[in-house]
């Protein structure tokens, strides 16, 4: 199966410097698009170099930051376009470990949405606080609750995709842009008949830069919801 890594970026320059040798490292065969929203400190053209002698690396430019759900969208429209067969959300900073990545890519082909789980049996949290273990973990017993379906990981980034859900889900419905924006399409997905299989990840704290999250994206998850349903 010909498999794409999609990893919005924004300000990532030093994540991405130890990123992209520790993707190259790993056994499944996948190449990876970087999306980056004109970083001031240099990401994408950092990124751009690379693609020069690595066919493997892609870059995806946007002229402004336009927000996590919107940069996804415009990767999986890229991947689309290339005629991948699976699609991955991944995230720039570590808190997405290359070595679950291997493993999940290696099992897509068996599933039709593999989840990088922190709520299932396996799956941990490194380095949170307690306000911020609460948040998340309320976040998805929220979702799971109002929308009815058994998954445990609704607000988790870490997701691999058959190309056909995509095209059944019809991203251009698709209307949140947070961290909303995951559990809409886990939502679509499982509408549209699809299963989710959860694996378990350690899902680790950045290494380097500062968290995108905010109270506004937070509280926008929990009333979008119910526009969801």
């Amino acid at each position: 199966m010909k498999k794409l890594v999609i990893i919005p970026t924004y300000n990532e320059i030093e994540n991405v410097k130890v990123l992209i040798p520790e993707l190259m490292k790993l056994s499944s065969q996948f190449d990876v698009l970087f999306v980056d929203d004109s970083s001031p400190d240099g990401t994408g053209h950092y990124i751009l170099e690379i693609a020069k002698s690595n066919p493997r690396i892609n870059l995806l430019s946007r002229a402004k930051k336009q927000g996590l759900g919107k940069a996804y969208i415009a990767g999986f429209n890229w991947g689309l376009s290339k005629n991948y067969d699976t699609l991955t959300e991944m995230d720039a900073d570590f808190s997405h470990r290359p070595v679950d990545l291997d493993a999940i890519l290696h099992i897509i082909d068996q599933h039709d949405v593999v989840v990088g789980s922190r709520y299932v049996p396996g799956g941990q949290t490194v380095n949170w606080g307690i306000i911020r273990k609460l948040i998340s973990r309320g976040g998805s017993l929220y979702s799971k609750l109002i929308l009815g379906f058994p998954t445990s990981d609704w607000t988790g980034g870490f997701n691999t995709w058959k190309i056909q859900v995509l095209k059944d889900i019809d991203l251009s419905t698709i209307q949140s842009n947070g961290y909303s924006f995951q559990i809409e399409l886990k939502y679509k997905a499982q509408k549209k008949g699809y299963k989710i299989y959860e694996y378990p990840i350690v899902f680790e704290d950045r290494r380097v830069g500062q968290s995108k999250m905010s109270l506004k994206i937070v509280l926008e998850a929990f009333y979008k919801v119910w526009m969801i349903r």
